[in-house]
Formats: structure tokens, sequence, C-alpha cells
């Protein structure tokens, strides 16, 4: 296939073609993202195979705003009080997923990965698209994260239907913590610190 290459200026294209199921690449506030709109199974199956990426791993979920959280997962206060701290941001959180979401999202885990960027042509073109995004590293699986549209392309042009023209914000993916079960859990150290989380959260009345 041929990767078709899009400015940020096409955003309201580029949304139109994530909802019929495109595979497309874009900068982010962290690395460079691969993305499809989280109902469409079909592009979910496309995106993993453009990565050459293992069935068994979910694709984090990438949300506009808090009322997208809430519309996926149960948000408990002491989480809240940290999506409230982090969030837009490199944070990703895992949280219990509501029983009404499709198991394909999540591979039949019953946790979900959530983060929201502090990109302003992200969320705008989450918005465009009205339903969160199932968002990865826009790389090969093994193979070092994308920052630049040069790098995606040397992996994936001719692997994914489009990409945004650009640079991402940062070199290093987001932190990753986990509240599913109630405790807290670090997953992925990153930009933002274990002791500003810690503080955060055992500040919080639960």
């Amino acid at each position: 296939m041929d990767t078709i290459r899009y400015q940020k200026e096409d955003q309201a294209v580029v949304a139109e073609l994530l909802k019929e199921g495109e595979v497309i690449a874009f900068p982010t506030d962290t690395v460079y993202g691969l993305g499809v709109v989280y109902y469409n199974e079909n592009a979910l199956m496309r995106l993993k195979e453009a990565k050459g990426r293992p069935e068994a791993k979910p694709i984090p979920t990438m949300v506009a705003d808090v009322g997208q959280i809430e519309k996926i997962a149960y948000v408990e206060p002491k989480a809240k009080a940290l999506i409230q701290a982090f969030m837009p941001g490199a944070f990703t959180i895992i949280l219990k997923k509501r029983e009404d979401l499709p198991a394909y999202v999540t591979n039949g885990f019953p946790t979900i990965g959530i983060r929201m960027p502090d990109d302003d042509f992200v969320l705008g073109l989450i918005r465009a698209c009205e339903v969160p995004l199932l968002v990865t590293s826009a790389n090969l699986s093994d193979y070092p994260s994308a920052v630049t549209d040069h790098e995606v392309l040397d992996q994936l042009d001719g692997r994914i239907d489009g990409i945004v023209m650009g640079k991402s914000k940062a070199t290093q993916a987001s932190t990753i913590v986990d509240v599913s079960d109630g405790s807290l859990q670090i997953i992925r150290s990153g930009l933002i610190t274990e002791a500003e989380i810690r503080k955060i959260w055992e500040g919080a009345e639960g």
C-alpha cells in the first residue's frame, strides 16, 4: 500500500480516515503514535499486523477528556486525583474497564490503559473522531520508538495507511501506573517520577 503523507492542517481529513478504519501515525507529546478508532476491530488487527505486535498485548487507549475515561473505565477517587494531577501529560493509568467495553479493545483483559496527551493537535484529532483512539508507538515491535516522521517511515512506510508529518515533543514514553485493584503499582518509569505520583496518591482520599 501507499502510505499517504498529511500535514497537521489536514486534521479533519485525518479524523475522517480514522473513523473509516485507517491506520494513521502522528506525532504526540511523547514519541510518535500509531492509532485507530477503538470501535473498529478490523482496524486494530491491521495496526497490530503493521507493527508485527504480539497479539496478546493490548493497545493503550488515548482520550481527549475525563468524560471519555469514565465511559470506558471505573474511576475511583484516588485514581481521579492522579488523573487531575497528571493528565493531560506523559502519564498512562491502568483502570478496571467497564463491562460493556468490547473485549477486543483490551485483548480480553479486565483492565484498560488510558492516556490523555498534552498535545493540542492530538486532543483535537480525538475530539474530531468523537471517540477514544487506540494508540501505540509508531515503530516495528522490538525496534526503537520513533520521534520523527522520517524514523516512522523508515520502519512503516508501505505498512500503514497514512502519517501526519512532524516531530514528537519528547524522546521518552509515558510513565505507566496500575491502580485497577485499588493499590498503586509503577509499571514503567517515565517523565513523571514515582515520588510525584506517590505524593498525590497518598494525599488523596480513598
